[in-house]
């Protein structure tokens, strides 16, 4: 017989809408719905498959579940599953496809917030503090996305919807809905050098690590600003402070570092021209809802055996793909 264990630590009340929608659509399931990991642990003999957060799926559990041939991974990101060897038998699926909502609108928020000097505006409100300045408008402005897939499709409707010129960077795709251009990766230099806003999408696999590296931040304009969306490593983080500090570039929004959480030494917290936000980006209110179609839908196909059925299996960074 088939066994799920649905894992939950961060949000355990919404195990409760998981449990009802399973219940439902997929009673001939065997559920076990841990809102720990020691209630994970408790159920784990004779589980063959396991759903939750990527980021909270450890050794020692996979350990106690040797039959495990499924993981359906809450989060579109899997990197913190590359580093615990699984067996080449263990399918992964992603949650990629739900986050475009939630993404875009941070860097919506991002760019306004940079371009207007909200944290100045909040501040002055604070002091009690009546200034007056000519606002930076998003309206006519370029944004260069870097990764094109689900989430920048999202985002640059919503930037051509203000008025926005959108370009993206690509070895995948040379047209997406909402670019105006796609350079290949080769061509990172161009749309950095055209970008007002540099948007970073990237996943990270090897070959992105510090992708935005010093010599791309050099070759951004000192009125552009950099918002990381992506993973913290994508982007070279010490040359970036470095830049910030010698006003090489006007400033960033960051919602991802190479260290989580975020340092309290660390100067991004203090620099003036950066935004820093606790890594919320593919968080929502109605995270939960948002994933279930997908985890009914492949619950439904892997309890068929209908593995082939599953969607967003993972294709790993090395050019393989799970079975």
């Amino acid at each position: 017989m088939k066994k799920l264990i649905l894992l939950e630590r961060e949000h355990p009340e919404t195990l409760a809408l998981f449990r009802e929608a399973l219940q439902r659509e997929v009673p001939a399931l065997s559920v076990v719905y841990a809102a720990t990991t020691a209630q994970a642990l408790a159920a784990a003999e004779g589980a063959t498959a396991l759903c939750s957060m990527a980021n909270n799926i450890s050794a020692e559990l996979l350990a106690a579940m040797p039959g495990l041939d499924w993981i359906q991974a809450l989060t579109t990101g899997i990197d913190p599953l590359l580093t615990l060897n699984l067996p080449p038998e263990v399918i992964i699926t992603s949650a990629r496809g739900i986050h475009g909502p939630q993404m875009s609108e941070l860097g919506l928020l991002l760019m306004l917030s940079l371009a207007r000097n909200f944290p100045r505006m909040l501040h002055n409100q604070q002091q009690a503090v009546w200034e007056r300045w000519p606002q930076r408008l998003l309206q006519g402005k370029t944004v260069g996305i870097v990764g094109v897939g689900t989430i920048s499709e999202v985002l640059a409707g919503h930037c051509k919807a203000l008025g926005m010129r959108v370009l993206g960077v690509s070895d995948s795709r040379t047209t997406a809905p909402g670019f105006d251009a796609i350079e290949p990766r080769s061509g990172l230099g161009i749309v950095a050098k055209s970008a007002d806003f540099l948007v970073v999408l990237a996943p990270l696999i090897p070959e992105n690590e510090h992708l935005i590296s010093a010599e791309v931040l050099r070759q951004m304009r000192p009125d552009a600003f950099l918002i990381n969306l992506a993973r913290g490593r994508v982007v070279d983080e010490a040359a970036l402070i470095a830049a910030l500090q010698r006003g090489e570039i006007a400033g960033a929004g960051l919602d991802v570092f190479e260290t989580e959480p975020l340092p309290a030494d660390s100067p991004l917290w203090r620099l003036p021209n950066v935004i820093v936000t606790p890594h919320v980006g593919g968080l929502s209110d109605i995270y939960a809802r948002q994933l279930l179609p997908l985890v009914v839908h492949n619950a439904r196909a892997y309890l068929a055996g209908n593995l082939d059925a599953l969607m967003n299996r993972v294709h790993l960074p090395d050019g393989g793909a799970r079975p």
